[in-house]
This record gives structure tokens, sequence and C-alpha cells, in this order.
């Protein structure tokens, strides 16, 4: 066997213990496959007989320093939160090596690298408001858009899970559906008054049969017969149409669909809503996830800076 192979077969045997024993979705499956695999490259590039015994505290040093001055597609440097999920990945696949006996460098060694301060971006209800009411509910794509926006910011849901929505999956009715979301978590999200009335009148212009929730609008498309998996709208669809409409609101945030989740959160949170129930609503795995929204939603530092700051007398 080469050593290219070796290697090759070591992270297969490592993505299939992802799927089979950690249940982990194919998106998470496809990034540990691309991080490992920039790993392996670098490392036969610059010795081709690498083995497992060669991957020490010295090596990882140089790799980071390699990931540090390595140029994306964009032209841009990675992000510091890219560098630590090529860590992430290496640390989970050496852990996976020792519990299978591999003699290898142990993972507790390999510090992550700090993160970057991330800036949570959220609207506040007038932005909110300003957001919501600026698709033209004339067309029948305008009142996608519009039930897009509604249930945004109604659900908390990520985009990815937006997207994935089929229609028999949304009771309207009852107002509430269940998603199985990043970890492949399950939770239920719920759907507001306001959310519910324009995607019932999304769902009544509509005179197709397919399953997705939100299509898209173009000439290519699929035959009435059809589930319209080809129709369905993706990802950077949506994102291009919050976008679209932050433009049109004059919003002076870059917010995008995961700012709207955010501002989900604070929303509930400054209306008085428990960490717990936030926790649950936005399938976070950890309450400190969570916890993030507390920063910039806390009433109480308010009002003890009111108090007491001399600016206020």
């Amino acid at each position: 066997m080469s050593d290219s192979s070796f290697w090759e077969q070591l992270v297969l045997g490592f993505l299939e213990h992802l799927e089979v024993e950690r249940n982990l979705s194919r998106y998470t499956i496809r990034n540990y496959h691309h991080y490992l695999s920039r790993f392996v490259e670098w490392l036969l590039k610059s010795n081709s007989k690498a083995k497992l015994k060669d991957v020490n505290l010295k090596l990882i040093t140089k790799y980071r320093l390699y990931l540090s001055r390595l140029v994306g597609r964009n032209g841009s440097p990675l992000s510091r939160a890219t560098q630590s999920y090529h860590v992430i990945a290496l640390r989970s696949f050496l852990k996976w090596l020792t519990k299978r006996d591999y003699q290898v460098l142990s993972p507790e060694k390999i510090d992550l690298p700090k993160g970057e301060s991330r800036r949570l971006t959220f609207l506040n209800r007038g932005q909110v408001e300003r957001l919501l009411v600026a698709p033209s509910i004339s067309t029948e794509r305008g009142l996608r858009d519009k039930a897009i926006l509604e249930m945004l910011f109604s659900t908390g849901l990520r985009v990815s899970e937006l997207v994935k929505l089929d229609r028999d999956q949304v009771d309207i009715e009852r107002r509430e559906f269940g998603v199985v979301g990043k970890g492949r978590r399950p939770r239920v999200v719920f759907l507001s008054d306001r959310a519910t009335k324009w995607l019932k009148k999304y769902f009544d212009k509509r005179s197709d049969h397919w399953q997705p929730v939100f299509i898209r609008y173009s000439r290519d498309k699929a035959g009435p017969e059809s589930s319209g998996e080809k129709m369905r709208l993706t990802v950077r669809s949506v994102q291009r149409i919050v976008e679209k409409y932050r433009k049109h609101a004059k919003l002076p945030i870059k917010i995008t669909p995961h700012g709207l989740r955010h501002s989900f959160a604070t929303d509930l949170l400054h209306a008085g809503a428990g960490l717990r129930e936030i926790q649950e609503m936005l399938g976070h795995k950890n309450v400190s996830t969570t916890q993030i929204y507390t920063h910039v939603t806390n009433p109480q530092l308010k009002k003890v800076h009111q108090k007491y700051h001399s600016g206020n007398k």
C-alpha cells in the first residue's frame, strides 16, 4: 500500500465512524473530509513517506503556520475560525486513532487557536418591521419572500433548516412543526400568527403540488407530476433574498438569515423569555452558546448603568 493510500484509508475509516457511530450530518462529514484531506496533502507534500509517528508537535506547529499563511479562493487568508476547524478536525482524527490503539500524538497536547470575538448582529424591533414590510405581496414571488422573512424571524430557523422544509412537514393548523438541526438534534419550532398568515397566503397562491415549502421561479421548471425537488430554493438564494430586502429597507446593518435568527433570540429575551427555553427553541446543544445573547439583552445591566453612571445625572 502506498503512503497516500495508507492515509486515505485512515481518513475514510474516520469518516465512516462519524457517519455510523456519531451520526453526524453529511455536511459536517464533508467538512471533516475537506479539512483532513488538506492536512494529508500538506503532510505528504513535505514528506512523501510520512507515517503516524511523524505527526508530532513540531510538525503541527508548521502546519498551523501554513494555515495562517494560506490564501483561500476568494484571495483572502483563512479566518481564525476556519483555522480552528482544521485543528479541531485533526484533534478528532487523532482521538479516533488513539481509541483504536494506534501510536499517535495525544490530541490533548494540541491547543486550539484563540478564537476571534464574533460580533453579534441583530435587528431591533423597528428594523425588523422595516425589513418584513419590504417585499411586494402582489406577486407569488413577493409572497414567497414575505413568508421567508416572516418564518425566519418567527422560528429562529437556520437557513439550511428552512430550505429543507417540505409542505407536508409544516402543520399550519397547530402552528408548529419538527426539524432535525445541527448535530441531528430534533426540536419543535413555532409559527407566529403573522408568519402563519403569510405562509398560508403563499400556499394558497401556488398552483403546483411540489413538496418544497419554498421554490424558485425560473423558466426551467420541473414537471407537474414530479416532487419538485429541482425547484427547491437554495441556501444561497435565501441569503440573496434577505440582502435584497435589507437594501430595499435601507437598513444600516449588514443582516443575514443568521442575523434574523439572532434577532429572534434577542426579541424573546427582551420580552422576558428564559435562557433555557430559548436554548431549546434555537436547538443549541449547550446553554453556554445561548448565553452570548445575554450580553446585549440584559435589562438589569442597563438599569445599573442608568442609575450609577455619572453621564446620566
